[in-house]
């Protein structure tokens, strides 16, 4: 039963459909020194697919030996004797024969392709995943819009308009639990095209004095995706003494963007929001092997394709493995064979952690994950359909399943100042909330398309699987989200449980 603040915000939100609606498949996002003991329980062991290229050859046409040559001389009335040179070619550089040709690799797979061979060795598949998503030149994020039916995936905010202002209501709840302080940050990690904030902010406008201590920070790497979200936020520069100042004409708030949490200026009370951000954090993939456990690694093949091996000797992140299963029972070590480890997700958490400690305030993180160990979760998607990681990088969205359990452990450790609530499923934070008294309340002003459309999208972030009601196209039947997403907050203890965690 809905009650309390959440109710109330609830009853005052704009009752209309502001537009947007539910697309197609939804995007199932759904050198460290090493002790000597941490080696001895982490060693990896060599395996046939993990074995290297053997170094190539000498340059075609190369001259092995030293070559002499008989050179005629000048000679004087002493000496008649012709002069003997020994010229040796055997170092002469000989560059190998060079094809015109042009090549059918992206610059990217050039970039990915030319690390490895620096290296002479394979890179961990964290640092793949960094390149094919955000490389400043070629990454999958960078340079394109990949959110929408016209994209490669559709995320919550894009399915329904209520999603956002959800959100909404858990901010404006937070606010009111933090005291109603007049200037607070609103960060938003991977804003996407800026629609949950959108959506939030039109939802939230009849309550000025909440947005009136906005200022909005947004952490966007991508230039593409600044520029849609200024449009989608209704953004406009206006003239001040020290330059200019960007606003939303949706409240009035200042905007701001940054490349990084770190960035976003300290000092005020915050809340943090990030959805189906963690889950593109590059991970590292361990397996298990004769001699314990070894990185996996992405090399390449004879033919210059990639391909992923194992790591024959010890690698620096063998120290994150070794925390994370220190978190984990040796019940749940047993289970499984493969062990994905996120230390940026660890590292953010730290960093929100530490943020909210000093300033007051709280973070919720709503993603596709499980509470503990993962084991092999890495997937490609491109044009809503899966395909192989390996595959053509930068042309597909890479994510994995974000370990909540890590991110509850990383918070608690970072700081004794906050309290880690969650997770619990997306259909139960959702519900918490009020979204079917939200539905009810946008059904009368809607025409029958947006009333079906609502429905629809109403299923895809609270059901489970595929909806019972659908009478449209077999391959487009909505699948819900409300089980595979979780949702977790992180907030300051002074300022108790938030909603709808109690």
């Amino acid at each position: 039963m809905l009650r309390g603040p959440a109710a109330a915000l609830l009853r005052r939100l704009a009752p209309r459909v502001s537009g947007g609606g539910c697309g197609g498949a939804t995007r199932r996002r759904l050198p460290i020194p090493i002790a000597p003991s941490l080696l001895a329980r982490f060693s990896s062991a060599p395996t046939a697919s993990s074995s290297s290229p053997p170094p190539s050859s000498s340059a075609a046409g190369r001259d092995e030996d030293a070559e002499d040559e008989e050179v005629p001389t000048l000679s004087n009335s002493d000496a008649g004797a012709p002069l003997s040179i020994s010229v040796d070619r055997s170092g002469l550089y000989n560059p190998p024969e060079h094809s015109h040709e042009p090549s059918s690799d992206s610059e990217l797979v050039k970039h990915l392709k030319s690390i490895i061979k620096f290296r002479s060795g394979p890179i961990s598949i964290a640092e793949y995943m960094e390149e094919v998503l955000t490389n400043p030149q070629s990454g999958f994020y960078i340079n394109r819009d990949v959110f929408g039916e016209s994209g490669d995936f559709i995320t919550s905010p894009e399915v329904s308009q209520m999603f956002g202002e959800m959100i909404g209501v858990w901010a404006m709840c937070l606010w009111e639990q933090m005291g109603q302080p007049e200037k607070v940050n609103l960060i938003e990690l991977g804003p996407g095209r800026g629609t949950l904030l959108a959506d939030l902010l039109r939802g939230s406008a009849k309550f000025v004095k909440f947005t009136k201590a906005l200022n909005i920070n947004l952490v966007e790497c991508s230039p593409t995706l600044q520029k849609i979200q200024y449009n989608t936020l209704k953004c406009e520069d206006k003239p001040v003494d020290d330059g200019k100042q960007t606003v939303s004409k949706l409240c009035g708030a200042p905007v701001n963007w940054h490349a990084s949490l770190e960035q976003v200026p300290s000092g005020s009370p915050t809340i943090i929001i990030a959805h189906e951000f963690y889950d593109a954090l590059p991970i590292h993939q361990f397996q298990k092997a004769s001699r314990g456990w070894c990185e996996k690694m992405v090399d390449l093949a004879e033919d210059s394709s990639f391909r992923f091996v194992l790591s024959p000797h010890p690698t620096a992140s063998l120290i994150y493995l070794s925390k994370r299963c220190g978190w984990a029972s040796s019940e749940e070590l047993e289970k499984v064979e493969h062990i994905e480890v996120c230390p940026k997700a660890m590292e953010l958490t730290e960093q929100i952690a530490d943020r909210i400690s000093s300033d007051g305030g709280g973070a919720l993180i709503i993603d596709y994950g499980k509470n503990g160990i993962i084991s092999d979760s890495l997937q490609a998607i491109r044009k809503h359909k899966f395909v192989h990681i390996l595959d053509d990088p930068g042309s597909a969205d890479l994510s994995a399943y974000v370990d909540f359990a890590s991110i509850r452990h990383s918070a608690l450790e970072a700081s004794d100042d906050i309290s880690v609530h969650g997770p619990m499923t997306q259909s139960q934070f959702l519900g918490s909330l009020g979204i079917n008294f939200r539905v009810e309340a946008l059904l009368p002003n809607c025409t029958e398309e947006q009333a079906e459309s609502l429905r629809t999208g109403y299923w895809r972030l609270v059901g489970d699987g595929e909806a019972p009601f659908w009478e449209g196209p077999e391959d487009q039947t909505p699948i819900g989200m409300g089980t595979r997403y979780l949702a977790m907050a992180i907030v300051n203890k002074k300022q108790g449980t938030p909603v709808p965690f109690e």
